[in-house]
């Protein structure tokens, strides 16, 4: 239905310009049955024709868009595959109320909202690794599930996923922040051992800084902020948390904290212990320091984009919690 619109309203575009044309050079050869017509007349016709098949044409390409958006933006829940045994950590039956799919209305008792997704076929009992992301400034956390488009992929690999408001930054605000994970863990079956925070910008820089202030590093198996605020300069007045899986994403063309991450990263892998040779660059070119303790990761990936975009890097962001879920 779309396209034949689509196509009419295209037609439509052409034959107002075409009319246009011939209004302002041949006014004589339009006629509405014996009557000529004015060239004001054919040109305040085709104008308006015209208007009307640039709004059709964009209106449904806006359309489509955001249909293609809401399905690439991976907003909806995916059956998890499942890989446990009698080992594997768990809830008892009836002690954990929250319900499987979408609860969007969840609150801190500061009045911070907050939104979790589970897999379709979420088992209350068995414990998930939970990714806790941290919009960037402004945003809500709708408007960061769109931003960062997580769900989809994060609950198809089996993890509960969660997205917060947005508070102005300070330290009380990240306080009651790193909050979150705690409250969810006390509806929903969550493994206390596979805690795991992303975000962007003010998000990213929640992340890091709940991995290191002494009252939250505690919280986090692993981190993977995105164009945080936090200089090297800054970090050195803070005491190294133990080792820690960090994956660190800024952009070469981060205009509003330029060199951040490349600062940060330092900071990480003499926290993490590891080798102070060149790290190693991968395929997907990020770079990855050698031989931290107790075999935790330390990567850095550094993009072209704004400080405005998102790295994009879900599949890799996935796969490195996943591989940090057993070193801690």
């Amino acid at each position: 239905m779309n396209e034949s619109l689509f196509m009419i309203f295209r037609v439509l575009t052409v034959l107002s310009v075409a009319l246009l044309v011939v209004g302002i050079v041949k006014p004589e050869w339009v006629c509405f049955g014996q009557k000529k017509l004015t060239r004001t007349t054919i040109v305040a016709v085709a104008i308006g024709l015209l208007m009307i098949g640039l709004f059709g044409v964009g209106a449904i390409q806006f359309t489509g868009k955001k249909n293609t958006e809401a399905i690439n933006h991976g907003k909806m829940l995916s059956e998890a595959v499942y890989g446990f045994d009698k080992d594997s950590p768990r809830c008892d039956p009836g002690t954990k109320p929250g319900s499987a799919g979408a609860s969007n209305d969840e609150q801190t008792p500061a009045g911070i909202r907050y939104m979790v997704k589970t897999p379709v076929n979420y088992i209350a009992t068995i414990a998930h690794p939970l990714l806790m992301v941290y919009p960037p400034g402004g945003g809500n956390r709708y408007e960061s599930e769109e931003y960062m488009y997580l769900t989809q992929e994060a609950t198809a690999a089996g993890f509960i996923v969660a997205y917060a408001d947005h508070r102005a930054m300070s330290p009380d605000t990240i306080e009651k922040l790193a909050e979150i994970p705690g409250l969810i863990e006390k509806k929903w079956c969550i493994d206390h051992k596979r805690i795991f925070l992303t975000g962007h910008s003010d998000g990213g820089t929640t992340a890091m800084a709940i991995a290191f202030l002494n009252g939250t590093k505690h919280i986090p198996a692993a981190i993977a902020p995105s164009a945080m605020g936090i200089r090297g300069e800054d970090l050195k007045a803070y005491q190294c948390p133990d080792p820690l899986s960090v994956m660190l994403m800024h952009s070469s063309q981060d205009r509003l904290f330029p060199g951040y991450g490349k600062e940060a990263i330092q900071w990480w892998a003499a926290c993490n212990g590891c080798e102070a040779t060149p790290p190693v660059k991968d395929g997907d070119g990020c770079v990855t320091y050698k031989s931290c303790k107790n075999n935790v990761v330390t990567r850095y990936c550094e993009g072209t984009g704004s400080h405005t975009t998102w790295p994009g890097s879900n599949k890799a962001i996935i796969e490195f919690f996943r591989g940090s879920q057993d070193l801690r």
